[in-house]
């Protein structure tokens, strides 16, 4: 069954309760106050079903919202999630100024439906009912409540005139309000919070989107804990899920959260998504009545059940003009969940009237500082393009940074497989679950590459460059830096072996003078056996300068011509590969030797024979056992 929220709106005192308690047969005021004062103080709700044009029938949930203006906030806390709208007017008094006020808030909600009801209609003569339906006609004239296109009827919630009437428009109208998405992430709004006998705590609120089960577990945000579904009604009735479009409460186990950790303005949603928000990139209209907003005021902000002061920062101008709209940030008094296409209203900070409102189109805005005019281009796409013009211009702003697959569907409120497909639509590159706009991979390559070859001009002497040292120099984060590394080889566009990065044909570069230096230094070595000189006297009878000598040795130890095996000794690798070899030969008569031995044997001093036989240590030729060494 097709499920409508109704909302009312009008003046205090307009009969907005006893026309949906006519239409339903429910008391929409449940505070005793209420009845005790009788006008209403917060939302109340009640239901019905009605016969559809085409035989079906539709489930109506009805939203009753207060029209004394100390109360607009409980007002504005229950129209935000409605379909359509039953603006009542009384025709005895005709439009007031709550009637402006609650029609300017439907305007900028943007709701699309609704109906305008003419009440008390038995309190006044034909005549003065025909005066006040003109009135209203021109009132209402090129909005969504348009006579030409939403009709304007007059009733008697105590006679019961015009009733009928007033339900064939309304299920004629709800047949055209397009069904929410029950398929999509599931989000509900807590309107109210109170505890049941028998049950434990009890939540109600319009679910936007979605459907929610009994025993799945959902977040509370803006606190981001966890509770579990233990039985849903639907328009007070016990049911098995519900659907987006249904008033819904939820019987929660709250799993170490009480019920006091919850109230109006907190927000359900399906878990592990979504994130709370403190700053929204939007775009903010101001009511034609409206004073110009200074950029940096303040304003009351309001969106579905939750309210919060916000500081509005314009993006390009010092002021908003009356009946304009800009792009603007709002920064939040404290963090909720808001996501692109939500609509919200805003209230001046003192004294407190309705001034404008709009539509979020960022709920993750770039922190860092850009260009008003990046931030404006990137924002009109957020309001006019397609989804995925939208994922592509998200990605494209973070650039080789990128965006994380699992992010998409919080930040653009869809499920996986929509953002999957929207990614392959938007042609994004993904780099091990990375999405990365091609422009951006193409200056990620083409970084590297320029990195690579000034790191060959300024270093000819060395082979090529560490594959983390490269990634640090080109800013790039690993999943990026990794596919680009493989799309390079791939290409033929550089070389890697193990760690070490090169362009192919560039590594060690030498000239005369270096290469003639390259020759002495291992020659010196390779000729002195086991009683090598000094490097640092090596180095000083070369012609070329200490620098360009040094790198010729870390050329060498690298390519494991030289080998280091102390501070002070370097040793060409052929005496050693001989040393290894004497020293295994020895092992059959005799399977020990001592320093003293190993000096007779290698010719040595103990300068050279310690560090020999530690060598020998290290790479498990010997054993030390006290004073000898066991041949392994």
């Amino acid at each position: 069954m097709k499920s409508v929220i109704v909302g009312t709106a009008g003046h205090i005192d307009h009969g907005k309760t006893a026309l949906v308690k006519a239409l339903t047969g429910i008391d929409a005021d449940r505070l005793g106050e209420e009845k005790r004062r009788g006008i209403t103080i917060d939302i109340g709700f009640a239901h019905c079903e009605v016969p559809a044009p085409d035989g079906s029938r539709i489930r109506l949930g009805f939203v009753d919202v207060p029209g004394h203006e100390r109360f607009v906030r409980n007002m504005l806390a229950g129209i935000g999630g409605i379909d359509l709208v039953l603006l009542v007017i009384a025709a005895d008094e005709g439009i007031k100024p709550q009637t402006r006020e609650h029609f300017d808030i439907c305007r900028l909600l943007a709701i699309r439906r609704g109906i305008t009801v003419l009440t008390k209609s038995d309190a006044v003569d034909a005549e003065t009912l025909e005066v006040v339906r003109l009135e209203v006609d021109e009132y209402v004239r090129g909005s969504f409540l348009d006579s030409a296109q939403s009709p304007i009827v007059a009733v008697s919630s105590l006679t019961g005139a015009g009733l009928d009437e007033l339900k064939s428009a309304i299920a004629q109208v709800s047949s055209e309000v397009a069904a929410r998405n029950s398929q999509a992430l599931a989000r509900l709004p807590i309107d109210r919070v109170f505890t049941m006998k028998g049950f434990g705590t009890v939540v109600t609120g319009t679910l936007l989107a979605g459907t929610i089960r009994k025993e799945e577990e959902l977040e509370v945000f803006p606190a981001g804990k966890r509770v579990r579904v233990r039985g849903v009604q639907v328009h007070g009735s016990p049911s098995e899920a519900a659907v987006a479009g249904q008033r819904t409460a939820l019987n929660l186990n709250l799993a170490g959260l009480s019920t006091e950790d919850l109230g109006r303005g907190m927000t359900l949603a399906t878990a592990d998504i979504f994130h709370s928000t403190s700053r929204v990139d939007v775009l903010l209209s101001l009511l034609p009545s409206a004073k110009a907003l200074k950029n940096g005021a303040r304003v009351h902000f309001h969106a579905y059940t939750t309210e919060t002061i916000a500081q509005a920062r314009l993006h390009g101008m010092n002021q908003l003009k009356s009946g304009e709209e800009a792009y603007a940030q709002l920064r939040f008094a404290e963090p909720m969940l808001l996501l692109p296409g939500d609509r919200f209203i805003v209230r001046q900070f003192s004294p407190v009237v309705t001034i404008g409102g709009g539509a979020i189109l960022d709920a993750s805005p770039a922190t860092r500082k850009q260009r008003v005019e990046d931030r404006t281009a990137f924002l009109k796409i957020m309001r006019e393009g397609s989804p995925e013009q939208v994922l592509a211009a998200r990605v494209a702003r973070r650039g080789v940074i990128g965006m994380r697959r699992g992010d998409v569907p919080g930040e653009m409120n869809v499920r996986w497989e929509a953002a999957a497909a929207l990614a392959v639509k938007a042609g994004l590159l993904d780099c091990n679950q990375l999405l990365v706009a091609p422009a951006a991979y193409a200056a990620a390559k083409a970084d590297t590459l320029e990195i690579l070859k000034k790191f060959h001009d300024a270093n000819p002497l060395v082979a090529g460059i560490g594959k983390e040292e490269l990634r640090d120099r080109a800013n790039l984060g690993p999943e990026v830096f990794y596919s680009v590394l493989d799309k390079l080889v791939g290409e033929r566009k550089l070389d890697v072996a193990g760690e070490i990065v090169r362009l192919p044909g560039r590594g060690v570069v030498m000239n005369e003078d270096e290469a003639e230096s390259k020759k002495i230094i291992e020659q010196a070595f390779a000729s002195a056996g086991l009683q090598v000189p000094s490097l640092k006297e090596v180095l000083l009878s070369l012609k070329i300068d200490k620098i360009r000598a040094q790198k010729i040795v870390t050329l060498l130890l690298r390519d494991k011509i030289l080998i280091k095996i102390s501070e002070e000794l370097v040793f060409h690798q052929r005496a050693l590969v001989d040393l290894r070899h004497r020293i295994a030969a020895l092992k059959t008569s005799a399977p020990k030797i001592d320093i003293g031995r190993f000096k007779e044997m290698t010719g040595v001093s103990r300068k050279y024979a310690i560090p020999l036989l530690e060598y020998l240590d290290r790479e498990r030729v010997t054993r030390r056992v006290g004073d000898e060494r066991v041949i392994l």
